[in-house]
């Protein structure tokens, strides 16, 4: 790294975060003034509403614009740059345009690893408490009534499968509980319970007014108990997920409860896998979002930084655009979520191939 390199990647770094703090602190003060009085009604102290809401809300809106902001940046101060014919004088010096990209390069490779790290570990905690204060102070109503009428099925493992009813999130308590296991397509044994609740206390599912029915091909034993375990595969957070779910759970979670969806079937399969591969895709995305802009951005035009950056916002919500139609077309039909997650990438890396071809040298 040479003295050029490190006045590039100040300007890049300065650049970004000067940026993402500016809008963070403006996104703020908008969502403190749209649910201030909410906060008030609720009775949360002014610590609670900074620790318990804030914490969490403003990692989630900076991972979010995280792309972009690099992007809006680098164009920017490279816009700038070439203005001044700064990018003239260092081509004009001998040094390759592919030297050139290179503290943008370390910088780029940087900011996506911290992004790969937070998307993975960090962010999903932060949305959970925040989720967790909205849920309980501001969004009282749908908090506090968790349950529905409808029956959830479920496959606990090749061969047992079962059903709750009306099973209420806030105090994880279900009603007729049943589990039946099927062996080479014949019933084997039928457990039935009026209800199901997450025993706090040893970490599982326990059943009350129990009746065990186990039948072989002559005969059938049946049994009564008050109260008995149950082995489940899936946590009280698990039996019924939310609309947010994989927002709030770290990378190696994730992947578990994707495993527990594949045996169970579960309908909202590809949305977590689309979840899992973008945490992956965006922070890629970035790297070759950087190149794009620093390509558009080192030619000196008579528009200058106002029609680079013009530019840079059409390319990026082109970018978003393909990036929500690959989602869709993941969730709602056949498309493959490991490509709808990896689709704008493929996309945009042939945009970024050729404007690096056409820039300046």
């Amino acid at each position: 790294m040479k003295i050029l390199d490190w006045y590039i990647l100040k300007k890049f770094f300065s650049t970004f975060f000067f940026a993402i703090i500016l809008f963070t602190f403006i996104t703020v003060v908008i969502d403190v003034s749209e649910k201030a009085d909410d906060f008030v009604s609720s009775g949360v102290t002014t610590k609670q509403v900074i620790t318990e809401y804030y914490f969490g809300f403003i990692p989630h809106i900076v991972s979010m614009l995280f792309p972009l902001f690099v992007f809006i940046s680098v164009i920017f101060f490279t816009s700038k740059m070439a203005g001044r014919s700064e990018i003239v004088a260092i081509l004009a010096s001998g040094t390759s345009f592919f030297r050139f990209l290179r503290p943008y390069w370390v910088g780029a490779i940087t900011l996506a690893i911290f992004l790969w790290l937070a998307l993975r570990y960090v962010v999903p905690l932060a949305n959970l408490r925040s989720t967790t204060f909205e849920a309980q102070y501001i969004n009282k109503a749908n908090f506090n009534t968790g349950g529905d009428n409808s029956t959830l099925y479920f496959r606990n493992d090749t061969t047992h499968y079962g059903s709750v009813q009306y099973y209420d999130t806030s105090t994880k308590r279900g009603s007729n509980f049943v589990l039946q296991e099927i062996v080479g397509g014949r019933l084997v044994s039928n457990i039935r319970a009026e209800a199901i609740f997450w025993d706090t206390t040893t970490k599982g599912w326990m059943l009350e007014s129990v009746v065990i029915r186990k039948i072989d091909s002559l005969s059938e034993k049946q049994e009564q108990q008050s109260r008995m375990p149950v082995k489940l595969n899936f946590k009280a957070a698990e039996i019924k997920p939310g609309q947010n779910t994989k927002d709030v759970m770290p990378t190696p979670r994730l992947d578990r409860f994707i495993e527990l969806e594949k045996l169970r079937g579960g309908e909202t399969l590809n949305e977590l896998l689309v979840e899992k591969y973008r945490r992956d895709a965006t922070p890629a995305s970035l790297i070759l979002l950087t190149i794009i802009g620093v390509s558009v951005a080192s030619r000196k035009v008579r528009g200058g930084s106002g029609l680079h950056l013009a530019i840079g916002f059409i390319t990026a919500s082109l970018f978003i655009l393909a990036d929500r139609f690959s989602t869709m077309f993941s969730i709602k039909g056949n498309f493959p979520p490991l490509i709808a997650a990896w689709t704008p990438f493929t996309i945009f890396l042939v945009v970024a191939f050729y404007l690096l071809k056409k820039a300046p040298k």
